[in-house]
């Protein structure tokens, strides 16, 4: 069987927003898998020097414009967040512990996150915020509270922070096919193209 196509993002993307909808059938249709890994983005920046696209001259106005239309042409749910950007740890975590034991169950965890920060424009910067989204999928609410301050579960955010870094890792969404690296959401289409082909 082929490894799994790692897709790393993190819960404040926009840009990871709109590829979560997509990547699983992406790489579905070629016979493969998806590993999802968030990771902080701000250490990412702080590696190399950027900063978040709203704080960034003419770029953050393009970037609002472009949210928008993404939206309306994948037909997703779309409010930007009065709060924007925020610390997403407490999800991050949350991903994280839900995911060693169901990955299903973490999965529909993210896409639910997402929803609530970028579909409905719901800060979920707290713990409080994060056990309310996974509490209607089954998950205890203070097991998760519990969880998210685990600082063996603290620790394994880092270092899957740390080692995406020394993979390459620079933005989200970042998708690595057997070593091969694919940055934006508009590259989904290439990723298509490089599957279907085997590479180039």
């Amino acid at each position: 069987m082929s490894d799994p196509v790692l897709f790393y993002f993190d819960f404040s993307s926009p840009y990871g927003y709109f590829a979560a909808h997509k990547i699983d059938e992406t790489v579905a249709d070629f016979g493969r898998r998806v590993t999802w890994k968030p990771i902080m983005l701000g250490a990412a920046m702080k590696e190399t020097g950027n900063r978040p696209l709203t704080d960034q001259p003419i770029k953050g106005d393009y970037c609002r414009r472009d949210w928008d239309r993404l939206a309306r042409y994948m037909k997703v749910p779309w409010t930007m967040p009065d709060k924007f950007p925020i610390t997403t740890l407490a999800a991050a975590r949350a991903f994280y512990w839900l995911d060693d034991d169901d990955p299903a169950l973490a999965r529909k965890f993210a896409g639910a996150a997402f929803h609530a920060y970028f579909g409905l424009g719901q800060d979920i910067t707290e713990s409080g915020a994060v056990a309310d989204i996974a509490e209607p999928l089954g998950v205890g609410r203070e097991a998760l509270l519990s969880a998210v301050q685990d600082p063996a579960i603290k620790e394994r955010l880092k270092i899957e922070t740390t080692k995406a870094l020394k993979a390459g890792v620079f933005g989200s969404p970042f998708v690595v096919i057997d070593g091969e690296p694919f940055w934006g959401s508009d590259r989904l289409w290439v990723i298509r193209r490089w599957l279907k082909s085997g590479g180039w």
